[in-house]
């Protein structure tokens, strides 16, 4: 583009800054996952909840497979009650021996 004066060797720019400018900044490490130590190795609350978790659904993937059959909704929840209770006197006679009774 020239001049408006019509001079052909003259060509219109604009003035760059030649000052550095900041380094582009290094992005920190990503934090652990709060279930993992730094080697790599899951902590037990992490392992018990994805055991239970597990667990869980594999009961109750038994109970839905099962409502086709004999078994009804109220007879699924009465056996859900008995195993409940059941679990609760276990516990309850597991504790009383930890104290020696």
């Amino acid at each position: 583009m020239s001049k408006p004066d019509g001079d052909p060797n003259v060509v219109e720019g604009e003035i760059v800054d030649d000052t550095p400018t900041a380094a582009p900044a290094i992005p920190s490490p990503p934090l652990p996952d709060p279930d993992y130590s730094e080697g790599g190795v899951p902590s037990f609350d992490f392992v018990r909840d994805k055991i239970e978790n597990r667990y869980t659904s594999s009961l109750g993937s038994v109970d839905v497979a099962g409502l086709g059959t004999e078994n009804t909704a109220e007879a699924l929840d009465k056996k859900i009650a008995d195993r409940d209770q059941a679990a609760k006197d276990r516990l309850a006679e597991i504790r009383r021996s930890m104290r020696g009774e």
